[in-house]
């Protein structure tokens, strides 16, 4: 796999519903991981932490719900996600992305199994890393 430059929306609670309907409009194969799979808070256990749409033509869109102690603005609802597995490349992406930006949280191994990390660059674009962990 190599790495792939990825939109990532946000939602305010329907994110299921909107990657449904892109589904709809794209076809392709969509996955969707909740809160609760991962024992996040029970009050938003049916939430969308993670969806990922992968269409035959080529797109990826993810998305995510937004949980209501985090702000989220129309406009600024959508981050770029640069994800794979090749980890020295994205780890020099996510180098030079976040010296001069903002890290919001440090690329480190998350409960999924992957590394990851997000950070605001120095323009106020908003950027996740993910690298894919080998599945053995």
């Amino acid at each position: 796999m190599t790495s792939r430059l990825n939109p990532y929306i946000s939602f305010r609670g329907n994110a299921r519903q909107a990657m449904e309907f892109y589904q709809s409009v794209f076809g392709g194969n969509l996955r969707i991981n909740t809160f609760g799979e991962y024992g996040g808070d029970p009050a938003i256990a049916d939430q969308v932490m993670h969806a990922q749409l992968e269409s035959s033509s080529g797109y990826n869109l993810m998305a995510s719900d937004t949980p209501s102690n985090m702000t989220i603005n129309p406009g600024d609802n959508i981050t770029i996600s640069v994800s794979g597995d090749d980890a020295v490349e994205l780890r020099g992406y996510w180098e030079k992305l976040s010296s001069s930006g903002k890290v919001s949280m440090p690329l480190e191994k998350q409960m999924w199994g992957d590394e990851f990390g997000s950070c605001t660059d120095q323009f106020g674009i908003q950027w996740m890393v993910n690298i894919t962990q080998p599945q053995g």
